[in-house]
C-alpha cells in the first residue's frame, strides 16, 4: 500500500508539471520602431539617453518597446497568462498548457517558442532528475552572529577607504538593486541617510505588480546596507553617496524561470532610468521543476535569458555586478547564471585575510572564461538587517554589493570612462591579474591602484624615443632609447603611489631589476630632457 502512496504521489507531482508551462515567445519585429527611434524620449529618459552619448553608444531597434498589439493579441489567447515582457530580447514570457502555448505559433508575428521545459523544444535534452522536488534557495544562506563596528575590513580590503578619504563616495551615480525585498530600509536608521537625502529615487515590486518595494524580503536591505548604509562607527557603506532604485524581481516562495524575465524587465526599467550600475545577489541553476533547471553545460554566457539581459545592460553602458553564488562547497560548484553572463562582472567570495571561502562558486564559464571576475568580502561580511541591528552573514550576495559600491564611487571619481573602461581597470588593478585562478578569479581589486591608473592614462607616453622593450616583465625591465637621450633617472612605484625602486639608466645600461618587487602593476616615471609615463606589468 505505501508503494503505491509513493506511486501515486509521485504521479501528481508530474501532472501538475505538465499541465502548467512556463515559454518565451519571441516576436519578428517591431512595426512602430521607426516613430520611437524618431523620438528617443519616448521610449528613454534623457539621463539613460547622456550615459549612451557619453560612452558612443547608439540608440537603435532593441531600445524600442515590444509591438503591444501583438501582446494583446496573446492576451486574448485561451489559457494563456502574459507575466513579463522584453524589449532588449523582443519577447514576452507566457504561463499556460503545453497545447495553448504552442498554438501561438499560429500568429504570423510569432517567431519562436522556448519553453522553460527543455525537453520540450526540438533538440531539448531530457534531464534525469529525481521525483522529488527540492526547494532551492537563490539568496545566500545567511550565518548570523552580531559584530558591531565590523565594516572596516571589506572596506579597506579593496582600499576603498582611500576613495573616501579622497571625497568620491558615489556621488552622481546611480545603483539599481535586483533582490528579493527591501523591508525596513524605509525605517531603521541606517538607512535614515538614504531616506533623509532622497538618495532612493523608486522602484518596482514585479512579483506583486505594484510599487510596493519596501516589502516581501529581508535580503535585499542587508545588500542594500552594503552599499548604502551610514551609521557612524557600526556600518558604513561602500557607495554611501550614489542614488538608489530598488527592484524586486526574486520571488522567495518559489523557484520558476520568470524570475529571470522579472529580472530582465528590472534592468530594461533601471536603463530606462538612466543607471549606472546593476547589482544582482541572484543567482539561478536549479527549479522546483526540474524540467527547467541548467546544467553547467549551459554556462557558456549567452544562452539563458537572464544572462543575455546581462549582455543587453553592458552593450547600453552600464556595469552589471553579479554574485558568483554559494555553491562552492557542494556537489556541483560552479557558478550558476548570470554569474556565467559575457557582460558581468562576476564576483566571488573571500574571507577577512583575502583567502578564499568555500562557500563561494567556482569558475570557470563552461565555454572556458575566467569566472568569477574578481573578489571582494562574503564571509562575515558587516550588514544591517531590518531592526537596524549591525551583524555579519556569509555570501556571495554581499561581496557582490560591496563590490557593486566601489564600482560607483571608482567611477564617480572618473566620470568619463566608459563601462568597459570600468571593468578593464577593476580588472586590472586586482592582485592575481597575471594568474587567475577558479576560486578567485583575476583576485581581490585596489581601487585606488585602479583610479592612479584611470587618472595617468593621459599622460602616459607613446614616444617612440624612449620605450619599453617587452611588457609584461619578469625579472629585468628592458627599456629602449634612441640617440636623443643618453641617460636619466628612472622611478618605479607602485599602486598606492610608494617609490620602489629609484635609479640611474642610460644608453649603455637601459634596464632594471625587478625579481624582488611582487607581481603586480608598478608605474614608471623615466627623467631626462624630457618626462616619460607608463606602466609595468610584473609577473
Amino acid at each position: 500500500m505505501k508503494s503505491k502512496y509513493v506511486f501515486y504521489l509521485i504521479f501528481i507531482v508530474q501532472l501538475s508539471f505538465s499541465q502548467v508551462e512556463d515559454a518565451w515567445i519571441y516576436f519578428n519585429d517591431k512595426p512602430s520602431a521607426s516613430v520611437f527611434l524618431s523620438n528617443p524620449l519616448s521610449m528613454l529618459t534623457q539621463r539613460s539617453i547622456d550615459r549612451r552619448l557619453a560612452q558612443g553608444i547608439a540608440i537603435d531597434i532593441t531600445d524600442v518597446p515590444v509591438e503591444q498589439s501583438y501582446i494583446n493579441q496573446i492576451i486574448l489567447s485561451p489559457g494563456i497568462t502574459v507575466m513579463a515582457k522584453s524589449k532588449w530580447l523582443n519577447a514576452i514570457h507566457v504561463r499556460g498548457s503545453q497545447t495553448n502555448i504552442q498554438n501561438l505559433g499560429v500568429y504570423p508575428f510569432v517567431n519562436q517558442i522556448i519553453f522553460a521545459n527543455h525537453s520540450l523544444n526540438s533538440n531539448g535534452r531530457v534531464k534525469q532528475v529525481s521525483h522529488q522536488v527540492k526547494k532551492v534557495s537563490k539568496n545566500l544562506d545567511a550565518l548570523v552572529s552580531y559584530d558591531y563596528g565590523g565594516a572596516t575590513n571589506q572596506i579597506e580590503m579593496l582600499n576603498g577607504h582611500l576613495l573616501h578619504q579622497q571625497n568620491y563616495t558615489g556621488q552622481g551615480k546611480i545603483i539599481a538593486v535586483l533582490d528579493s525585498g527591501f523591508i525596513g530600509v524605509n525605517s531603521v536608521s541606517p538607512f535614515q541617510n538614504l531616506i533623509t537625502n532622497n538618495q532612493i529615487l523608486g522602484g518596482y515590486n514585479f512579483p506583486d505588480a505594484n510599487s510596493n518595494y519596501f516589502s516581501r524580503h529581508n535580503h535585499g536591505t542587508m545588500v542594500l546596507s552594503t552599499m548604502g548604509g551610514f551609521l557612524e562607527g557600526q556600518l558604513v557603506g561602500t557607495a554611501p553617496n550614489a542614488q538608489y532604485y530598488l527592484f524586486i524581481t526574486e520571488d522567495i516562495n518559489s523557484e520558476n524561470p520568470v524570475e529571470e524575465s522579472y529580472w530582465v524587465e528590472a534592468a530594461e526599467l533601471a536603463d530606462y532610468y538612466g543607471v549606472d550600475v546593476i547589482n544582482s545577489s541572484l543567482g539561478y541553476m536549479d527549479y522546483d521543476n526540474p524540467a527547467y533547471s541548467y546544467q553547467y553545460e549551459d554556462m557558456i554566457g549567452t544562452k539563458t535569458f537572464i544572462a543575455r539581459g546581462v549582455n543587453m545592460a553592458f552593450s547600453k553602458g552600464i556595469v552589471v555586478v553579479v554574485s558568483a553564488g554559494n555553491s562552492g562547497a557542494t556537489a556541483e560548484p560552479h557558478i550558476g547564471t548570470p554569474a556565467d553572463a559575457v557582460g558581468a562582472l562576476t564576483i566571488g567570495a573571500v574571507k577577512s585575510d583575502e583567502t578564499y571561502a568555500s562557500f563561494s562558486s567556482i569558475g570557470p564559464s563552461f565555454d572556458g572564461r575566467i569566472k568569477p571576475d574578481v573578489c571582494a568580502k562574503g564571509q562575515a561580511a558587516t550588514v544591517s538587517n531590518t531592526s537596524s541591528a549591525i551583524v555579519t552573514v556569509n555570501g556571495t550576495s554581499f561581496s557582490g554589493p560591496i563590490m557593486a559600491g566601489m564600482v560607483a564611487t571608482f567611477w564617480s571619481a572618473v566620470p568619463s570612462l566608459t563601462a568597459s573602461q570600468v571593468v578593464n581597470y577593476i580588472k586590472l588593478s586586482a592582485d592575481q591579474y597575471t594568474l587567475p585562478t577558479a576560486q578567485k578569479g583575476y583576485g581581490i581589486p585596489d581601487f585606488q591602484f585602479a583610479l592612479n591608473a584611470a587618472l595617468q592614462l593621459s599622460e602616459y607616453s607613446t614616444d617612440i624615443a624612449f620605450q619599453l622593450v617587452t611588457n609584461p616583465v619578469q625579472n629585468v625591465v628592458n627599456f629602449r632609447m634612441n640617440n636623443t637621450i643618453n641617460s636619466g633617472k628612472i622611478s618605479l612605484y607602485n599602486s598606492i603611489g610608494q617609490k620602489v625602486i629609484e635609479e640611474e639608466i642610460s644608453i649603455d645600461k637601459p634596464f632594471i631589476y625587478v625579481t624582488n618587487l611582487a607581481n603586480g602593476i608598478y608605474y614608471y616615471n623615466f627623467e631626462s630632457n624630457q618626462n616619460y609615463k607608463g606602466k609595468i606589468i610584473k609577473k
